[in-house]
């Protein structure tokens, strides 16, 4: 039982999540939609575009609305009331009132799609649209009213109320007086003084939520990198599964290969001697006292790597010395970086008995 319950504890324990996300896990999780992502960001700065371009626009976008309402007055109500006559109104309203809504519609696409960037960059998924039974579980459903989160999006959304509220009062309390003297003004005026006071308004409450925004979005990080955190058994299954890849390890091999053979062409300028094969063997040696007490290989290659070998040590000044039979064998006998075995001290030593004779008389 004793051992029992210490396995139950270590399993406990493995299974606990401590761990950040790996790389792998975080694009997973971005492939399904779950990604740190604030709806206010998106509503803060929709609505601030929208209301600035009323700031700009919204008197030539009046001028246009009152134009519609005088022309229908004007010139619609004398008409006869025919089925030709009122698909042509109603058709030229609609042209009409598209000319103030695409606008309006066209900078709030462009508000969404802009603070959506900036939150999570160029994402487009059906995933979350997909159906999934787990959604409309009763008990998880339970579960989301009275967790932590439920309480953060109650008292988050009372804030909105609050900051929001006050901030609209304080801008209708400040036009108070022009508000009080309103039945004095042409309806002209009036319009044009609520049009101004709505546009500030907006821009006013846009911006207070920009900032609660920020607050909202810092928790969304925080909450998002605690849900995709991983148990250290979740790490370690992970990485038996990128191993086990074929594709991966053939990368992995490759680039493996790519780098002894730059870390292999890089001490061919300091070999003693290269010996060839005219056709296919290149190996170079060097023999250094306080490394080793014989010579040993610091390269080798076959066909291709070994014309390159050739042409490294022309280009740095190491000598070549040909013996086909000496560079088949140490190809297939030693690795690089290893010394030579006795069967070829002799084979060796000449050779670089010549290179030596060489250079002294050089």
């Amino acid at each position: 039982m004793e051992l029992l319950r210490l396995n139950l504890q270590y399993f406990n324990e493995g299974q606990e999540k401590t761990e950040q996300a790996t790389p792998k896990k975080r694009l997973d999780s971005r492939k399904k939609g779950q990604v740190a992502k604030s709806q206010d960001v998106n509503t803060a700065i929709l609505l601030f575009f929208v209301f600035i371009f009323l700031f700009v626009f919204g008197s030539f976008m009046g001028e246009t609305l009152m134009g519609i309402y005088t022309y229908a007055f004007t010139e619609f109500i004398h008409w006869d009331l025919t089925e030709s006559n009122v698909q042509q109104v109603f058709f030229q309203m609609t042209i009409e009132g598209l000319k103030v809504v695409l606008p309006i519609m066209a900078v709030a696409i462009v508000g969404a799609l802009i603070s959506n960037y900036l939150q999570i960059g160029f994402l487009f998924t059906g995933e979350p649209i997909k159906f999934d039974l787990k959604k409309v579980d009763p008990i998880k459903g339970i579960k989301r009213i009275f967790s932590v989160r439920a309480l953060v999006e109650f008292l988050k959304s009372m804030l909105k109320i609050s900051s929001i509220g006050t901030v609209c009062f304080f801008i209708i309390w400040i036009h108070r007086h022009e508000l009080m003297m309103l039945s004095q003004k042409t309806i002209l005026e009036s319009i044009t003084f609520f049009g101004q006071l709505t546009v500030l308004i907006g821009v006013a409450a846009s911006i207070m939520l920009m900032i609660i925004s920020v607050i909202d979005y810092l928790y969304q990080r925080y909450d998002h990198e605690k849900n995709i955190k991983m148990s250290k058994h979740d790490v370690k299954d992970e990485h038996k599964n990128i191993e086990g890849d074929p594709l991966i390890k053939s990368r992995m091999k490759e680039r493996q290969r790519q780098m002894a053979q730059q870390r292999m062409m890089s001490e061919i300028p300091s070999a003693d001697v290269v010996i060839t094969n005219p056709t296919h063997y290149s190996i170079a040696i060097k023999y250094d006292e306080a490394k080793s007490d014989a010579p040993y290989v610091v390269a080798k290659g076959v066909d291709y790597i070994a014309f390159r070998i050739r042409d490294v040590a022309q280009a740095h000044g190491v000598m070549k010395v040909e013996n086909r039979q000496l560079a088949r064998g140490l190809y297939q006998t030693v690795e690089i970086g290893e010394a030579i075995p006795e069967d070829f001290y002799q084979g060796v030593a000449e050779v670089l008995a010549y290179v030596y004779k060489l250079e002294k008389q050089a």
